[in-house]
């Protein structure tokens, strides 16, 4: 194999409980916290329902739980349906270093194996950590997003990892899932681009089910190409056009990535997390009606999408509209709040929300984009028809590590999202047995407290 097929099968093979640090052993139920919250907020989503019907028509000597339900799957078509639910909200975690995306999205393919496997919490644990970590150093050497390609390009490589991690893989078998995940494996970016539709929502979850699927052929016997990243016609040839070489991977000295991630106080993209909370800090001090332009300074990748996508200022869908900043901040405004009740149809099409628009420029500081991805300035200028302006401004949005949610933050969040499906005891009882997660000896015990 080539030499990052080489890195990625040692690490993947040789990391261990006992390498992983207190602080990403925390962070991991930190984030499965936040990652099934999401998931119980896309559960009632057509794209979730969908997936599940689609997964709930297959059947598998190897079954694995669909989430939620008392219903089983295969392992990669679980993995597909708990990663569209995961997804659909656009509110689980980030990681950006300038690249990334939403590195929770290959969580459901570490569950997906787990529950067939009777896998152990600190097994799970580890996978999670690895998936991060090749995830994580991949995206830090490339920004997928510039070359027209989709995040999953690496969320299959780091989720094969996982999976195989959790099949308990030797070297020449995960060598050859690493290999069977890349060689198929080439997410268009045009998912995010126009008027964004449901597969906005569902594009890392296929990649999840493609990483599954490249872990149980190799774990069969199924070769792959023995050059995937540096070989003629490989993915650094085909897709990035140059080169790629790993730095140091996590542990003994060197931080694991999964520390670097963060998490969104709102259910909608990125970007929109800094304006969105200026815009509900500034929303008691002016009325809406009286708002007669709203001018927001921001970092270049804030303001690329809402000026190259006019999408974005007149959204029609809701995929559309958690990736508008124009559209985050006028609601911010005029309701006061942000939450999941923000996208209905009704909401997307209220003229209020269209008249607020109108009085929104967004306006690149040079400034601001020489300091990202460390921070991520924004500047909100309000100005009303007294003459008077109010203004606000933040480095660092709510959730990122340098203004993180707290434990009790993240518990909240889990019980707001998943309010609609699972009962207060149901929430409890999950969270207790996340917080303990390393003792757990299966996950039977968790999924069943969670079926609707």
């Amino acid at each position: 194999m080539d030499r990052t097929t080489d890195i990625l099968t040692d690490y993947a093979c040789n990391l261990t409980y006992e390498d992983l640090s207190p602080e990403a052993v925390k962070q991991v139920k930190r984030t499965l916290i936040d990652t099934l919250g999401c998931a119980a907020g896309g559960f009632l989503s057509e794209p979730g329902k969908i997936a599940r019907s689609m997964a709930s028509s297959v059947s598998s000597d190897m079954p694995a739980r669909i989430l939620g339900t008392d219903v089983y799957s295969s392992p990669d078509m679980a993995g597909f349906a708990n990663g569209v639910m995961v997804r659909y909200l656009d509110c689980n975690d980030c990681y950006f270093s300038p690249g990334g995306g939403h590195p929770s999205d290959m969580i459901p393919a570490v569950l997906a194996l787990a529950d067939p496997m009777a896998a152990g919490g600190k097994d799970i644990i580890t996978a999670i950590v690895l998936a991060y970590e090749v995830f994580c150093r991949l995206s830090d050497e490339v920004l997928t997003g510039e070359l027209g390609w989709d995040q999953g390009m690496f969320s299959v490589i780091g989720a094969a990892c996982a999976a195989g991690k959790i099949m308990e893989l030797d070297k020449n078998q995960m060598a050859n899932a690493i290999s069977l995940a890349v060689a198929p494996s080439l997410p268009l970016g045009v998912t995010r681009t126009g008027e964004l539709s449901m597969w906005k929502g569902c594009a890392t979850a296929s990649a999840t089910r493609s990483a599954i699927f490249a872990a149980l052929l190799a774990g069969q016997g199924m070769t792959g190409p023995s050059e995937p990243f540096e070989g003629k016609r490989g993915l650094w040839e085909q897709a990035v056009g140059r080169q790629v070489q790993l730095g140091a991977m996590g542990g003994g000295n060197e931080p694991f990535r999964i520390t670097d991630s963060f998490f969104k106080a709102y259910p909608a993209q990125i970007h929109t997390q800094a304006p969105t909370g200026l815009a509900l800090e500034l929303q008691p001090l002016v009325s809406s009606k009286e708002i007669e332009s709203i001018r927001i300074h921001a970092y270049r990748s804030a303001c690329s999408t809402p000026a190259t996508e006019p999408t974005k200022w007149d959204p029609k869908t809701r995929e559309s509209a958690d990736h508008s900043i124009p559209y985050m901040v006028a609601v911010a405004f005029l309701d006061g709040g942000v939450s999941p009740a923000s996208f209905t149809s009704q909401k997307i099409s209220d003229p209020g929300i269209r008249e607020l628009i109108s009085k929104i420029t967004i306006e690149e500081n040079e400034e601001y984009t020489g300091k990202y991805p460390g921070e991520y300035n924004i500047r909100m200028e309000v100005s009303d028809r007294s003459g008077k302006t109010h203004a606000a401004h933040t480095s660092f949005p709510k959730g990122h590590q340098n203004n993180p949610l707290s434990d009790e933050e993240l518990e909240a969040k889990f019980r707001g999202l998943s309010s609609g499906v699972w009962s207060d005891g149901q929430s409890a009882a999950a969270l207790e047995l996340i917080w303990a997660l390393e003792d757990l000896t299966s996950l039977d015990e968790l999924m069943d407290g969670l079926v609707v």
